[in-house]
C-alpha cells in the first residue's frame, strides 16, 4: 500500500511539482497551504500553481503557525514533506518576525505535536537551503580552506565585491560547498532555515522518526511564481522583460549561483522519501555548476528574442552572498542522484513556459524601494 504524504506549502513552486510526481507514483497526497498572495497573486484560487493540483490532491487551506491546522492535516498521514516557508533573502532582513513565526514557530508546532500527540508519521523531509552556509567554502593561498564571513560594506561601496580570507583579508578562490562546510548564514532567512533543519534532526532522533534534510540551491523552472518580486531571479527578470522594463543587475554582474531545475529537485526529494539510506542525513541538491547573473540575463534576452536595456549598477543588498555552487558527492554516493537538466536546457523550458503565461504586474520596483528605505539596499 502506498503511503499518505502531507506536503506543507504543497501548492507552491516545488510543492505542486512534487505533488504531481508523487501522484503518478501512486501516493496519496494531502496539501496544507495558505495560498499566500505573494506567491499566488491577488486571486489565489485562480493561480497557475494552485490549479495544477486543485483536483488531484486533498487540499487543506491552513497556516503552519496554527496548531489546529497542523493537527487536522497530520491525521492519518505517514510522511511529512515540510516545504512551507517564507523564502526571500532580502525581505527576511526587515520582515524578521514574519520569517521567524512561519519558518521556526511553524516547524516547532509540528515537532511539538509529534512529541506529545498520537500520530502515524513515519518520516519527515525538511526543505533546508544553501543559504545556511553563508558565503560558503573558499581556498586561501596562505591559509588553505576557509569559510569567510559576510563581505564588508565599505569594500562593496567602493566596488570591491570579492570575498576575503577571514584571517589575512586577501581575495580567495571559490570551492564547491559540501555538507561538512561551516554553517554561518548571513541573512535572517538563512538563519531560520538552519534552525528548521537542526530542530527537525534533533527532534527526529529523539522521537525515533527518520528525518531527511535537503539544502536546495537556486531552484527554477516552469511554474515558478512570476508575481513574487522578492525571490527567484529568473522569474523577476522575466516579468520585467515582459513588461518592457529595464533590468538593474546588482554588484558587477559576476556574482553567481547554482541554478537547479525543478524536476531535478523533485527527483532528489522523492529519493529522500523512498530510500532508507537517506534517513537522518542532509544533502545538497543542485546542479553542481555556477552561473553568473550576467550570463542569466544574456540567456533570457536570447530566449525572449529581445534587446531590452539592462545596466550593471553596483547596487548590492546586505545579506546577499557573492558566489556558490554545490558539491553533490554525498547525494550522488548515497542516493544515486545526478541532475539531468543542464542550465541551457532548463532556461529554454522556463522561457517557453513564461511566454505562454499571462504577463504579470511588475512589482519589483516596490520591493526595491522597500529595501532601500530600510537601508538594506546600497
Amino acid at each position: 500500500m502506498k503511503k499518505n504524504i502531507l506536503i506543507t506549502g504543497g501548492s507552491g513552486f516545488i510543492g505542486s511539482s512534487l505533488s504531481l510526481s508523487l501522484i503518478k507514483k501512486g501516493y496519496n497526497i494531502r496539501v496544507l497551504d495558505n495560498l499566500s498572495k505573494q506567491i499566488h497573486g491577488d486571486n489565489p484560487q485562480s493561480s497557475h500553481l494552485y490549479n495544477l493540483i486543485k483536483n488531484q490532491v486533498e487540499f487543506f487551506k491552513g497556516d503552519v503557525r496554527k496548531r489546529k491546522d497542523w493537527i487536522e492535516a497530520l491525521d492519518n498521514q505517514h510522511i511529512v514533506v515540510h516545504l512551507a516557508a517564507e523564502t526571500g533573502t532580502g525581505q527576511s532582513m526587515y520582515e524578521i518576525e514574519k520569517y521567524t513565526e512561519v519558518n521556526i514557530k511553524g516547524t516547532s508546532i509540528l515537532l511539538d505535536i509529534l512529541a506529545n500527540n498520537n500520530h502515524t508519521i513515519e518520516k519527515i523531509v525538511i526543505a533546508s537551503s544553501r543559504s545556511i552556509y553563508g558565503e560558503g567554502k573558499y581556498q586561501c593561498t596562505e591559509h588553505g580552506t576557509v569559510y569567510p564571513k559576510e563581505r564588508n560594506e565599505k569594500d562593496m561601496l567602493q566596488g570591491d565585491f570579492n570575498v576575503k580570507c577571514p584571517y589575512c583579508g586577501t581575495n580567495v578562490k571559490l570551492l564547491p560547498t559540501d555538507e561538512l562546510s561551516q554553517i554561518h548564514p548571513s541573512s535572517i532567512y538563512g538563519l531560520t532555515k538552519q534552525v528548521q533543519e537542526e530542530m527537525c534532526m534533533i527532534a527526529g532522533k529523539s522521537l525515533n522518526i527518520p528525518v531527511v534534510g535537503f539544502r536546495y540551491q537556486n531552484v527554477y523552472g516552469p511554474g515558478q511564481s512570476l508575481s513574487n518580486p522578492y525571490t527567484g531571479i529568473l522569474s523577476i527578470f522575466s516579468t520585467r522583460i515582459k513588461n518592457n522594463n529595464e533590468i538593474n543587475i546588482f554588484e558587477d554582474g559576476k556574482e553567481s549561483r547554482d541554478f537547479v531545475f525543478i524536476q531535478d529537485v523533485v527527483d532528489a526529494t522523492i529519493l529522500g522519501i523512498e530510500k532508507k539510506e537517506a534517513n537522518y542525513n542532509v544533502y545538497n541538491v543542485g546542479s553542481g555548476e555556477r552561473t553568473s547573473v550576467l550570463d542569466v540575463m544574456k540567456n533570457l534576452l536570447r530566449e525572449y528574442n529581445t534587446d531590452i536595456d539592462y545596466s550593471i549598477s553596483g547596487n548590492f543588498r546586505l545579506g546577499d552572498i557573492r558566489d556558490n555552487y554545490a558539491d553533490l558527492s554525498k547525494i550522488s554516493n548515497d542516493l544515486g542522484f545526478k541532475p539531468k537538466v543542464s542550465f541551457e536546457q532548463g532556461i529554454k523550458l522556463f522561457c517557453n513556459w513564461v511566454s505562454n503565461q499571462e504577463t504579470q504586474i511588475d512589482q519589483y520596483s516596490k520591493s526595491f524601494e522597500e529595501m532601500r528605505n530600510k537601508g538594506l539596499l546600497k
